[in-house]
């Protein structure tokens, strides 16, 4: 078995394929609807572009220990995955479960939701068929294992990171020459002298809170980031999707902010403020942009939930096949999710979202960058302690 000195490093082109992964997956509700951005940094005022940077480096910080430690021991799923890190304790790793089947089904309802709206905005598209549309893409872009989701999702992670730095940049310069719109200097400097630090203890649970939401896509990341043998590979992988995460949301964060008279409450914040520029060609480059983050979204949060229960006993007894069984259970979190986003995609994540980043933080974000941060750097540095876990591991009977 190799131990964390002598596996082999991946390549930088690894590592960032596996970084987009992240990206792609926090770009559909994260910037690019402007939804989640609004609902959980706007209100914040001067301190909502800091703590969009503050919340993707706990995301991404919690990421790193969580594929150091399921690739470093080996492990063989999430479940596992999180015994590991509650160990001594027993039973906790439940709680995960149950964060992550809402999650799903939250995320991908979102995202299916989100894209419908856009459809029917732009191509005057009925709703529901948008969500049959929208519904197809993702099941077929997830069944093929995570070599596809990898290579989709950092294809789809430049184009998205590209336009979504070109429409921001764009929105930002152009606040403040149209009606109802500010400078970002002056609503910062603004609501800074309104309010000063009186928002800081909202801002950090904010953070927290969004961080923890977004964890749902753990166990597409451990899939995907298998490859990631050492914990540099690990960490270099989560710098560069830092990178593109913290610069697209604190870009739309900062657009936002000057375009807040214009968006009202319109459930695609972005797209309303790009339709108000008076740009066409902008808002055709923003359309495709969106269209291609909700997909994404959708695409790697399937996934995760699609590996959990693909390879259980019972149905490989259905099928040999391993496409055939990723078929049924994408299938069946797809029409579940597609039946949930009928709600709109405002109340999903305003509701669905904020409970479960509530949960999330005491379950996943802070024991990952404390406790498991301690036993990673054990299992590096601690022979005895690494052979007595590998041992552990291997005695360990997964269901």
């Amino acid at each position: 078995m190799e131990t964390p000195t002598t596996a082999k490093a991946a390549s930088l082109s690894i590592c960032f394929s596996v970084g987009a992964v992240l990206f792609s997956s926090h770009a559909g509700g994260g910037f690019a609807t402007g939804n989640q951005a609004n609902v959980y940094f706007i209100g914040l005022g001067w301190l909502g572009p800091i703590t969009a940077i503050i919340t993707m480096l706990l995301l991404t910080l919690t990421i790193k220990e969580a594929m150091n430690m399921y690739n470093s021991r080996h492990l063989v799923s999430y479940k596992q995955l999180f015994v590991n890190l509650y160990s001594p304790a027993k039973s906790v790793e439940y709680l995960f479960e149950l964060f992550f089947y809402i999650m799903v089904l939250m995320a991908v309802s979102a995202a299916i939701s989100g894209a419908a709206s856009a459809l029917q905005d732009q191509l005057h598209l009925n709703y529901y068929l948008g969500i049959l549309v929208v519904g197809a893409i993702v099941f077929v872009l997830t069944i093929f294992g995570a070599d596809l989701v990898r290579k989709a999702t950092t294809y789809m992670g430049i184009a998205i990171l590209i336009s979504a730095i070109l429409i921001f940049a764009i929105g930002i310069m152009m606040a403040g020459s149209a009606p109802g719109t500010s400078t970002i200097t002056h609503a910062m400097t603004a609501d800074f002298e309104m309010n000063g630090f009186s928002m800081l203890p909202k801002a950090i649970l904010n953070a927290f809170t969004y961080a923890g939401f977004q964890c749902v896509v753990i166990p597409t990341m451990i899939a995907v980031g298998t490859p990631l043998l050492t914990r540099r590979n690990c960490s270099t992988s989560m710098w560069f999707s830092f990178a593109m995460n913290a610069v697209a949301l604190t870009l739309s964060v900062c657009m936002l902010l000057g375009w807040t008279g214009i968006y009202g409450k319109s459930p695609l914040p972005t797209l309303t403020s790009c339709q108000a520029m008076g740009m066409p060609w902008l808002t055709i480059v923003y359309s495709i942009c969106l269209l291609l983050c909700l997909i994404s979204t959708g695409i790697t949060t399937v996934f995760g939930f699609t590996a959990r229960f693909s390879e259980t006993p019972k149905l490989k007894h259905v099928s040999k096949n391993p496409v055939i069984r990723s078929g049924i259970v994408t299938l069946f979190i797809i029409i579940l999710s597609m039946t949930v986003s009928i709600v709109g995609l405002t109340n999903i994540i305003k509701y669905g979202y904020g409970y479960c980043g509530y949960l999330a933080i005491f379950i996943i974000v802070i024991p990952f960058l404390t406790v498991g941060y301690y036993k990673n750097k054990k299992y590096a540095a601690d022979s005895a302690y690494r052979d007595r876990i590998d041992a552990w591991n291997d005695e360990y009977k997964m269901d």
